[in-house]
């Protein structure tokens, strides 16, 4: 399906919170739709970019420890336990699929702390910019919306079966934004070199104490919690680049941004300060009137034109920016004749929007294919995660056969 370019952009912007919280190459798209499933549909773009070698996507041991070289505070101890990774995702998937809200976690405070920490280490142990080779499917604002989570890996595969790049802003607005944030550590650290996550503009203390994270946390957590989080956050790289062609960020351009070195140089972990280079790659968006750059309606960092755009692609020889931030109708839109594109994720956001959710899947020859997760009101979401427990128990069945059957 193609997307109108006039498509109506959201009225629920993002602003910065108005005080601190306390201390603590040239792409051609032919398009066509294709669905197996009724919730979901396909959107196909074809690009003449250079075929690269796809990462693969080997399952790492079920428990796991600390990388020897993490990178810690003089105050942080490494834990000395192992932790049951497959066991907390497992847990995690049927709360999911029961499309049920508990207040309790399926997860021990002493479980939670130790992923915390373990994810904190080995997110500060890869690059600030991360560097990648496809396949791989690029994800946008999830927002705490965990049954549709799920339903994205159902529609486009559970890891290891595909490579995922995730563009930020995992919690806030949703009511299960803290296992959403967990699955998504859960299979960082179970497929490091296959699963990644980009910071958000939400992931950070200010935002996340004003739009809800900091709240779930203290109601079915505690505050301790949350500033392990919030360390997490800080640790999270900022930007990636996929076969040296698509530029991947959350936000958008800055004008202090002048050489890929700028970011690769950007030390974690690190707040989010009010201004500059950081802010504005979490913070900025695109404009259809704006030339060069303007101010933002968000408040805060700005908006930049078809120029910068250009100015851009032409100076890194890049053929794409992709990125999030921003809610639009049919998952995705096309700015600039498709040179950049905003990615959402969450399908019919806060409820309110009746918006579809995308993903971009860029396959090894760098075409790029739109798959879209319909939205769904709470009784057909609760429908359609029973038939995604049925696919995935028989798809866990049959793969147990398969391995079985070799032995």
């Amino acid at each position: 399906m193609l997307l109108d370019q006039n498509t109506q952009r959201s009225k629920d912007v993002d602003k910065r919170p108005p005080s601190p919280p306390p201390p603590s190459h040239t792409l051609d798209y032919a398009e066509s739709t294709n669905s197996t499933n009724p919730s979901t549909a396909t959107a196909t773009a074809t690009t003449a970019a250079a075929s690269t070698q796809p990462s693969s996507a080997a399952a790492s041991n079920t428990a796991y420890a600390a990388p020897s070289n993490s990178r810690q505070s003089a105050d942080d101890d490494t834990p000395s336990d192992t932790i049951d990774i497959d066991d907390i995702i497992q847990r995690l998937l049927n709360i999911g699929y029961s499309a049920k809200y508990s207040k309790s976690l399926p997860i021990k405070p002493d479980e939670l702390s130790q992923l915390l920490q373990l994810s904190r280490n080995l997110l500060l142990n890869q690059p600030t910019l991360i560097e990648l080779n496809p396949p791989v499917k690029i994800v946008g604002d999830v927002h705490g919306q965990y049954s549709d989570l799920i339903r994205l890996f159902d529609m486009s595969g559970f890891p290891p079966q595909s490579n995922y790049l995730f563009l930020g802003d995992y919690v806030d607005r949703g009511k299960q934004s803290l296992e959403t944030i967990l699955l998504l550590l859960c299979y960082k650290l179970k497929y490091p070199e296959n699963f990644f996550l980009l910071r958000g503009n939400h992931e950070c203390a200010n935002v996340t104490r004003v739009y809800g994270f900091y709240d779930e946390c203290k109601r079915r957590s505690n505050v301790k919690i949350w500033k392990q989080f919030v360390d997490v956050f800080n640790s999270f790289p900022i930007a990636a680049v996929v076969a040296s062609k698509i530029f991947c960020v959350h936000g958008g351009l800055s004008p202090n941004l002048t050489t890929m070195e700028d970011i690769r140089r950007i030390q974690r972990p690190l707040d989010v300060p009010d201004y500059g280079l950081l802010n504005d790659l979490l913070w900025s968006d695109p404009s259809d009137t704006a030339y060069d750059w303007e101010e933002n309606e968000r408040g805060v960092s700005y908006c930049f034109g078809k120029s910068v755009i250009n100015d851009f692609l032409s100076r890194y020889e890049f053929d794409l920016i992709c990125r999030a931030h921003m809610v639009v109708e049919d998952g995705y839109e096309f700015w600039n004749d498709r040179t950049l594109v905003t990615i959402f994720s969450a399908p019919n956001y806060c409820g309110e929007f009746d918006n579809f959710g995308a993903i971009m899947s860029v396959s090894q020859d760098l075409l790029c294919a739109f798959e879209l997760l319909k939205p769904l009101d709470s009784q057909a979401l609760k429908k359609e995660m029973h038939k995604s427990r049925k696919r995935r128990n028989q798809q866990l069945a049959n793969t147990n056969d398969s391995t079985n059957g070799n032995e």
